[in-house]
């Protein structure tokens, strides 16, 4: 099993390269998926201009709704909407910085 030291120099690494690409973004990406479920959140410094901090708390809420057969859509069905929404925010987060040009088009269709 890899440990949380293995995990933190793998980290390390990617961190340290001096011209990152999409490949080394989705590595470090994987790396602090694995780290926070196996480990717990990781503790580390937010950069200039971003949170670590939480979502404001919604007020209680309904549990998602059946929409769909696809496998994303019975995944969420019965989650409580702010846990299925911090999980898209992460991974909108990762498309912003591993392709652009698809989270630009992803917001344009959100917002019609």
């Amino acid at each position: 099993m890899i440990t949380e030291k293995d995990l933190q120099e793998a980290i390390a690494e990617c961190q340290g390269v001096r011209s990152p690409n999409a490949n080394t973004c989705i590595k470090l990406a994987a790396y602090y998926i694995i780290l926070e479920h196996l480990y717990g959140e990781p503790q580390r410094e937010s950069p200039g201009g971003y949170s670590f901090s939480p979502a404001a708390e919604l007020p209680p809420a309904e549990t998602v709704a059946v929409y769909g057969e696809s496998e994303f859509a019975q995944a969420v069905t019965g989650m409580d909407p702010a846990e299925a929404w911090g999980v898209m925010d992460e991974l909108m987060d990762t498309l912003r910085v591993i392709n652009p040009g698809l989270y630009r088009g992803v917001l344009r269709k959100l917002r019609g």
